[in-house]
């Protein structure tokens, strides 16, 4: 039953693809028949008078799927070359990225489970931190950029604390609210046989409170996706945000188009891994 219904959905996604791969090779294909076979005599010597020869312009507007074919193939069968600082390979300004959300990303756990720990064990504590939580949390991660940059006075290292600060609220927050949401009965049962703490946390709190600590890595990591692009356009040097607006620049669509298609095949992969982690911690109740 479970196969019949992938078998079909895979159907309908392959359709959906075809449909819209046909109305992008129909709408690029009206626009480039805006060509110079499509003008009169007298428009072309208007063209060329104006220094715009219409049978010498290089081929511009939105790219055709065979052209964006081009484009993926060219990037994907050289991913690592470097020719300096504006022009390095996909893989390349992929790793940057990566390497950045990564770093970021696990700062970010190091300050919010233990401290999700602790707020979610100690209501006195959850009280007096909520406050400042409340109102830390709505700040936009691009808004601590220029503190970020006054302060610490490097680009790739600005771009790490924004991770690290859009990543941090969700795990702090979903780690308080899965220690606080373990049954009083598995505590009952741990204070009766005078379990330890520190064993009480590991082997009682930990496991009950795991998938929701997961579900808060694997919304920070999505943010942390997200963020890194927008940071990176704003500092530039190297990774797949700068990329995009580097190729922008450049006016190079098929490019721009590319790295979107990258940024969000990568996104996929990223949020699958945490999906898999959190099924893999999720227990029958």
């Amino acid at each position: 039953m479970a196969s019949n219904l992938n078998g079909r959905a895979l159907l309908i996604s392959l359709v959906l693809l075809l449909a819209l791969l046909g109305i992008w090779q129909l709408a690029t294909h009206s626009t480039g028949a805006a060509s110079a076979s499509n003008l009169s005599a007298e428009q072309i010597e208007y063209l060329k008078m104006l220094g715009k020869d219409p049978g010498t312009q290089k081929q511009g507007g939105f790219p055709t799927p065979a052209q964006m074919g081009a484009t993926v193939w060219k990037h994907l069968a050289d991913p690592f070359y470097d020719k300096g600082p504006n022009d390095k390979g996909i893989a390349i300004q992929l790793g940057h990225s990566l390497a950045r959300v990564g770093l970021g990303f696990l700062l970010a756990c190091v300050v919010a489970i233990p401290l999700g720990f602790v707020i979610g064990m100690s209501p006195l504590l959850h009280k007096a931190l909520d406050p400042f939580i409340q109102i830390l949390k709505p700040i936009s991660p691009l808004a601590w950029m220029p503190l970020a940059l006054y302060t610490i006075k490097d680009s790739s290292a600005s771009g790490i604390f924004v991770i690290f600060i859009c990543s941090v609220w969700p795990m702090l927050i979903n780690t308080a609210f899965g220690v606080a949401s373990v049954k009083r009965e598995w505590l009952n049962v741990a204070r009766t046989l005078e379990v330890k703490p520190l064993r009480k946390a590991f082997q009682v709190i930990l496991p009950a409170a795991a998938p929701t600590i997961l579900t808060g890595m694997r919304i920070s990591m999505g943010i942390a996706w997200l963020v890194i692009v927008a940071a990176e356009m704003l500092v530039g040097g190297t990774g797949i945000g700068y990329f995009v607006w580097n190729e922008w620049n450049n006016l190079s669509l098929t490019n721009v188009l590319f790295a979107i298609g990258v940024i969000g095949v990568m996104g996929m992969l990223l949020d699958l891994v945490f999906a898999r982690l959190q099924k893999w911690v999720t227990y029958a109740d």
